[in-house]
């Protein structure tokens, strides 16, 4: 066979190229007659950042112009129609122009798409970024928009006033051509110059491997003939994490549908990542093929999506968030064991078919079908191998407590709980004898200021091994009495979570809280039993920004229970 010869599946599918309609910009009298909407997306709150805002408003009073209107609401935590009915709400004010800030982190994305409805909606919009929210910004306005006028201020949390004013300062030119500039220049102002995927429209779904020039050339005796190019050619494009893949041909791609009662099209999340496309169970099942996915796994990889998708989730921002955290993919239930996912010794690391190519999974399609594209248009400043992969099995015969599955629903239902969430953070306690000192040791471990829990309060996961739960178990204690027992004890002092670490998103009730309080209440806590023997447990810390943990069933198209995964093939 000749390796040149291969057609396989872009695992990005399609993407029409978009093409917004800027709207016509005002002359300078219109500026002056006004009014420009200045909106705030509360991220110039942080540090100096307010001094954009300020700049810019003494710079265009200066030329005469002091017609203001000033809006200011987060962004976090709203649906993307949430976003479209906010930017209407916006445009009812009838400003001649919008200035938008701040595209810095994590609010990038969801406030790209309240300029580009601004832009839909006849006002001229002028959009403030920073690194490393520029890139992300360029990325979402490019697959969603095609063009967006934006102005980007190099600046970080130690600018001063001074170094934030002659950021706008020098930008000035440019930022008044972004207001002003008339149609058959506005375009050329607005264009993003985005390098990544310019060329996905003409490809019409195929990749063919003579498209790279490679001196290796695989031999037809080879049984890994193609595979070098095949890894070159994907990694090249951007669509792979990296690792050597498995080719997306259109056979394999046929055999993941074997145990995938669901059409290819069914949509499982909506307008998810810069791309804002919807993720279908096409996008999970190239992903499946890339990541060595048996075709039976397909079921639990469409319930974790189902589960992501869950408006609790906030699945839209936690796909590009700065955080290092991954989707953490934990399944109990019947089908575990049968399917080969493992809670057992090392169930985080390698050796694991099923729970290391699931997790592998579910990232591609973040990576393909979203363009999550680290380097192009992810924030996550470290990242971890919690992005990489993370899927683990829960094994009934480790803990003496009820698993998740039987928690939430019943022994014979299969479920798949999903959490963006850190790496596991090691829980190191051989010389305990004592269930009381035990927990000191686990809650300690449950508190750091460098973590976001210790501002935004949320769901945790407690994984204890054998050897710990048992020592708990003994002294009486079960799932409920530890989670209010951690509940109670795990926190900070609050003067030490005050003007550090990030914004805080707390409940109003913690307002006067004091000690602060990691967890909002018991039920946020999960306590999971896996590993092998030994001291070493672990807290999986949470994202928890505006993000649940969801748990969802794995059920048949009809809504009933299988008895096995073969209730599932076609």
């Amino acid at each position: 066979m000749n390796p040149s010869n291969f057609e396989l599946i872009d695992p990005r599918g399609s993407q029409p190229k978009a093409d917004l309609q800027l709207a016509p910009r005002p002359s300078l009298d219109e500026l002056k007659r006004g009014p420009i909407l200045f909106y705030n997306n509360t991220k110039l709150f942080f540090c100096n950042y307010n001094e954009i805002f300020e700049q810019v408003k003494r710079n265009l009073i200066r030329d005469g112009i002091e017609n203001f209107i000033d809006f200011v609401e987060t962004v976090r935590g709203k649906t993307r129609e949430d976003l479209k009915a906010y930017a209407a709400k916006l445009a009812k004010s009838n400003p001649v122009a919008a200035i938008v800030a701040l595209g810095d982190m994590g609010t990038s994305p969801a406030t790209t798409i309240v300029s580009i409805e601004l832009e839909k909606l006849g006002i001229p919009t002028l959009y403030f970024t920073a690194p490393p929210g520029t890139a992300l910004v360029k990325a979402v306005a490019y697959y969603q928009a095609g063009r967006l006028c934006i102005t980007s201020v190099d600046i970080y949390q130690g600018s001063t006033v001074e170094e934030i004013r002659a950021e706008v300062d020098k930008q000035w030119t440019s930022i008044m051509e972004a207001l002003t500039l008339p149609k058959g220049q506005i375009e050329n102002r607005a264009d993003l110059r985005f390098e990544l995927d310019g060329d996905v429209p003409s490809r019409n779904g195929i990749i063919r491997l003579d498209e790279l020039k490679t001196n290796h050339v695989a031999s037809s005796s080879d049984p890994g003939a193609g595979l070098e190019e095949v890894t070159d050619l994907f990694n090249k494009l951007n669509i792979s994490d990296g690792l050597p893949i498995i080719p997306p041909t259109k056979n394999r791609l046929e055999s993941m549908f074997a145990y995938t009662p669901l059409d290819a099209d069914t949509v499982l999340a909506e307008e998810i990542g810069p791309t804002g496309k919807d993720i279908k169970v096409w996008d999970i099942a190239v992903a499946a093929v890339m990541a060595g996915c048996k075709p039976q796994y397909m079921p639990v990889l469409i319930a974790a999506f189902q589960a992501m998708a869950d408006p609790g989730y906030n699945f839209l921002q936690s796909v590009t968030t700065s955080h290092p955290g991954g989707n953490m993919v934990l399944v109990s239930g019947p089908l575990t064991k049968e399917l080969g996912l493992y809670g057992g010794q090392g169930c985080l690391g390698p050796g694991f078919q099923a729970n290391l190519t699931i997790g592998r999974a579910v990232n591609l399609v973040l990576i393909n079908c979203c363009r999550s594209v680290p380097g192009y248009a992810d924030l996550s400043c470290i990242s971890s191998q919690a992005e990489l992969t993370y899927c683990f099995g829960e094994d009934p015969e480790l803990t003496p407590w009820q698993t998740i599955n039987c928690d939430r629903y019943n022994p014979s239902t299969t479920t798949v709980y999903v959490l963006k969430a850190e790496p596991p953070h090691d829980i190191i306690d051989f010389l305990s004898l004592s269930s009381e000192d035990l927990l000191d040791t686990i809650i300690d471990s449950a508190t750091t200021l460098g973590s976001n829990n210790a501002y935004i309060p949320g769901p945790l996961v407690v994984v204890l091994t054998p050897d710990h739960a048992w020592l708990l178990n003994r002294e009486g204690w079960d799932k409920d009495s530890l989670r209010n027992y951690i509940h109670q004890r795990a926190h900070h002092p609050t003067p030490m979570v005050r003007n550090r670490g990030l914004v805080p998103v707390r409940p109003e009730s913690f307002d006067k809280k004091h000690p602060m309080p990691v967890t909002r209440n018991p039920e946020d806590i999960e306590i999971v039993v896996a590993g092998g023997r030994g001291g070493h447990s672990a807290i999986i810390l949470p994202w928890a920004l505006h993000s649940e943990a969801i748990v969802k069933p794995i059920l048949l198209p009809n809504g009933t229970v299988p008895d096995n995964i073969e209730n599932f093939k076609r």
